[in-house]
């Protein structure tokens, strides 16, 4: 099991956070062109427990794959979770938490997952899959400060 954690804060009220983070369509603004990440079905309706999104997704060139994941808790303005239901990670859970500071908010996502295939998904982490979760990420951090501004 692996873990990837992000803090970054915004010069943004709570509200606004919110209302962005609970848009199924805004994943698409905030994930890398390279990725060519695709919402399928889902996206229709703001975030709520037990919703399903299926998106396609190509991590690397030449793979494309299907994922779909399902929103299993909300707490509105505080937390949601999203869980992979089939796709390309053995095991995906992802908490994303909010909360409000002086000028502005703290966003925090943490993401426990597991790499299918054993050895060989092991072998693959530190190469291949971990930089490229650092990179999704990193481009993230950098869309969300070129969408709402640097936090000071």
């Amino acid at each position: 099991m692996y873990t990837l954690k992000s803090i970054q804060q915004l010069p943004i009220g709570i509200d606004e956070a919110w209302e962005f983070f609970s848009d199924p369509k805004n994943l698409n603004n905030i994930t890398p062109d390279s990725m060519r990440f695709e919402t399928l079905s889902g996206d229709e309706r703001k975030m709520f427990s037990g919703q399903i999104i299926h998106y396609k997704i190509s991590p690397f060139s030449g793979f494309t794959t299907e994922w779909v994941t399902e929103i299993t808790h909300v707490k509105e303005k505080e937390y949601f979770v999203d869980e992979q239901r089939s796709g390309p990670y053995k095991f995906w859970h992802h908490k994303h938490f909010f909360r409000e500071i002086e000028g502005g908010v703290e966003i925090e996502d943490i993401v426990h997952y597991k790499l299918p295939l054993g050895f060989i998904g092991r072998l693959f982490h530190p190469i291949l899959v971990k930089p490229k979760l650092k990179e999704i990420f990193d481009f993230r951090k950098q869309k969300l400060t070129d969408l709402f501004g640097k936090f000071k």
